[in-house]
């Protein structure tokens, strides 16, 4: 079969679109199934005698198509059969199973009774400007005044000119990428990384980095070394406990971070969903780093998961791209909603929630440690999971399987993975998806797994 290749006599200007389009047309034809690995840049201008700057142009037009994804340190290949990532946790309960598989605070009866007392003080007390108003200018001003106190006791002390109200974390996060990496470039992000961020990378087209970590995250001469071998633009890190491996990056270690991606220009986003929940925690990076940081926080898994809002804090030279892209993604923030939140960081209900949540925490943790010992997870006195490495010959797929058949649901730590470097078994478990009860004897199921022999699931034919 001989193997489809660009015409050079075939290219028009602009030079980029046209090779785009000419490979655009041989994938919709069968010509480059899926999987067909291209040419490098260098090798296809040398053969088409053009610039390697109009390849990369053609490729990253490609990949903003979906035809085609970039793999660092492996190439770029045809993406057409395209498989959509699945979660790591379930999404919906079953039955009698206990699911420690979702990332929740813990909760109970209190939240709603507290969330049905606003909605009851909202019905009586709503702006016209909240219930009426099409324009994010009119209606947020005086939230995002509100915002200043609530960030103050996240470490941070912007303008509020420089705060986006937004629908939670991942509505900020996504407006935050947008504002940086646009299609075809490349973030960098920690090894084991957030989960949400590798299927957000497909659909926006950009590719992912991942860095290397140790028990602080991300480890500042990794970046270094990848933005001088790399065209990065971006560094997406979450250095506060909210990370996978529930680990908290020291002060120095921020700043150190801060320096490296002030030396090569490039910008940070900085995801801190637990904002003051975690107790005895340094100042943000955007602290080290105000001219490049791109700072987001929530109240979902601080406060009760019915109150989907947070901040987003740009730096003066992002604040036009951020507000225009939350414009077209999610036009502004639920003002309903925003309105309980401003309500409750006035009147001390998010921060009495907060300490709530931290003594709720600590007990879970107190379990943990009475089931699993003082083993070799890794958790915070403030994380809502923990993280278990799997000992010995156990793969992931395995141990979840078995824990599922014993009415367990754990996500399996490949869902967290950017790297194809060295990869060590892991699971994450949610502390607090169940009640006290529940999360004992689920982790009672986990540690005899541990301690027993890696077990194959037979199949009955």
């Amino acid at each position: 079969m001989t193997i489809w290749y660009p015409d050079p006599s075939l290219i028009r200007r602009p030079a980029y679109l046209s090779l785009a389009d000419q490979f655009a047309r041989a994938i919709h034809d069968g010509q480059l199934p899926h999987g067909t690995r291209l040419p490098t840049h260098r090798r296809l201008a040398y053969d088409l005698k053009l610039s390697v700057q109009t390849v990369s142009r053609a490729y990253e037009e490609l990949i903003r198509r979906g035809l085609i994804s970039g793999e660092i340190g492996r190439g770029s290949f045809v993406q057409t059969m395209r498989r959509e990532v699945e979660p790591p946790y379930l999404p919906e309960r079953l039955g009698e199973l206990i699911d420690l598989s979702i990332l929740k605070p813990v909760c109970e009866p209190m939240h709603l009774e507290k969330l049905k007392e606003a909605l009851g003080w909202l019905g009586a007390n709503l702006p016209a400007s909240s219930g009426l108003s099409f324009r994010p200018n009119v209606v947020f001003p005086r939230h995002r005044t509100i915002a200043v106190e609530w960030l103050r006791a996240c470490g941070l002390a912007p303008s509020q000119q420089n705060i986006s109200v937004t629908n939670g974390a991942t509505a900020a996060m996504t407006v935050a990428l947008m504002s940086v990496a646009p299609p075809g470039s490349t973030v960098a992000t920690e090894a084991i990384g957030h989960h949400t961020l590798i299927p957000l990378a497909s659909y926006l087209g950009f590719n992912l980095h991942g860095l290397a970590i140790d028990e602080q995250g991300i480890i500042p001469e990794a970046l270094d070394e990848a933005c001088r071998t790399s065209d990065i633009r971006a560094v997406f890190v979450q250095p506060s406990v909210i990370n996978p491996t529930a680990t908290l990056m020291h002060g120095v270690r921020r700043s150190a971070l801060a320096e490296v991606a002030r030396r090569h220009d490039i910008a940070i986003i900085e995801g801190d969903v637990l904002g003051p929940l975690v107790e005895d925690r340094p100042p943000p990076i955007a602290y080290f780093a105000p001219e490049r940081t791109l700072y987001y926080t929530s109240f979902t898994k601080i406060t009760a998961p019915g109150l989907r809002i947070g901040y987003l804090v740009a730096p003066d030279r992002y604040v036009a791209a951020v507000a225009n892209r939350h414009l077209v993604t999610n036009w502004m923030a639920t003002p309903i909603v925003a309105e309980i939140a401003s309500k409750w960081v006035v009147d001390g209900t998010a921060m009495e929630l907060v300490h709530w949540q931290r003594a709720a925490l600590a007990r879970r943790q107190t379990i943990v440690k009475e089931v699993l010992g003082e083993g070799e997870y890794l958790t915070h006195p403030q994380a809502l999971h923990l993280w278990l490495p799997l000992p010995g010959s156990r793969t992931e797929e395995s141990f979840v399987a078995q824990a599922r058949l014993q009415g367990v649901a754990i996500a399996p730590g490949a869902s967290f993975r950017t790297s194809d470097a060295l990869w060590l078994p892991a699971v994450r478990i949610s502390l607090g998806s169940t009640t006290e009860g529940e999360l004992r004897a689920g982790l009672g199921v986990i540690a005899r797994l541990m301690m027993g022999e890696p077990e194959h699931l037979l199949l009955a034919i």
